[in-house]
């Protein structure tokens, strides 16, 4: 039965990629103890340290996430075995992952950006729209912070590469 927390979630700062995180993990983490479940609050405390085991996933989203994440990391294995004339085979994640020419597309467009910042940012774009794709028909569930928890990793994520982009440059100007 799904438990949905109507009062947490709207109680939720909204999350826009590009943009500072409004609030940490830790203060997500926070906000939901004593409003979710124990089952629940486990499984989104797991979603920052599961990396690509989607065997460990207990829910239908993240199973679905993880194993987008893992096609698209194996089609960017692919387009950088080739460059490098190398066998993918090694690097390549298993599991039950249908081929996919969205995964594909998006890899290779990812390939073709200038430098490694604009291609990371195009692949953590497409996550992300894959991420509101995931979240369509969920409103107040679970599945819904399951899709939070994602997001507010990823602008966290790029909140650091920020910060250290500025520091770097400060450094230069004052050099």
């Amino acid at each position: 039965m799904a438990s949905y927390y109507i009062y947490l979630i709207s109680s939720l700062p909204s999350l826009h990629f590009g943009s500072k995180p409004p609030i940490s993990f830790v203060g997500f983490l926070k906000a939901c103890e004593g409003l979710v479940s124990d089952w629940d609050m486990e499984l989104i405390r797991s979603i920052g340290n599961l990396g690509l085991e989607s065997a460990k996933a207990k829910n239908t989203t993240l199973k679905k996430w993880l194993g987008f994440e893992t096609m698209l990391r194996n089609e960017l294995v692919m387009i950088r075995s080739a460059r490098k004339k190398i066998d993918p085979a090694k690097y390549l994640r298993e599991g039950p992952l249908p081929e996919s020419d969205y995964a594909a597309h998006i890899a290779i467009n990812a390939s073709r950006k200038p430098s490694l910042l604009d291609a990371e940012r195009a692949l953590d774009l497409d996550r992300w729209r894959q991420l509101d794709e995931l979240a369509i028909g969920h409103y107040f569930d679970m599945d819904t912070l399951v899709i939070y928890a994602c997001k507010l990793l990823m602008l966290e994520r790029w909140d650091k590469i920020q910060s250290a982009e500025n520091k770097k440059m400060l450094e230069e100007a004052l050099n």
